[in-house]
């Protein structure tokens, strides 16, 4: 079902002063921003080898991050598995007792195909299936 790591993403407060922060102190070059209005979020995105490191930040106080970052703090939000077939993967899940947040794909960053399990059927991580 799953190919590799696709991302790891962390919620944050202020994107220009984290991307100056990855780009200073890691030495990544960030591989762009991209506003998702459905999502009301804003990602930047950072290669690393085959992995991508995606940086949140909400656009709006009714965003999921927003309420993350209310809740929790910046940090750590999820982690995201590409896959070849979303629906497959997503029916393998609810199969197996997992509690879906998205029982349907809808369209994340860069164009791909996205769905999250919950984090209560995921030993705590939200966990995000992807399809390019």
């Amino acid at each position: 079902m799953v190919r590799k790591i696709d991302h790891v993403a962390v919620a944050v407060r202020n994107l220009e002063e984290q991307i100056r922060f990855y780009e200073t102190v890691f030495g990544l070059r960030c591989g762009g921003v991209e506003e998702i209005p459905d999502q009301k979020v804003r990602v930047a995105v950072f290669p690393v080898g085959e992995v991508r490191i995606e940086l949140l930040e909400p656009t709006s106080a009714d965003s999921p991050v927003a309420k993350f970052l209310e809740k929790r703090g910046e940090g750590l939000h999820h982690l995201a598995f590409l896959v070849d077939d979303l629906e497959a993967a997503l029916e393998k899940a609810a199969a197996a007792g997992v509690e879906l947040v998205d029982k349907k794909p809808r369209l994340g960053e860069g164009g791909k195909r996205i769905a999250f399990l919950h984090p209560r059927s995921t030993s705590g991580v939200l966990t995000e299936l992807c399809e390019r």
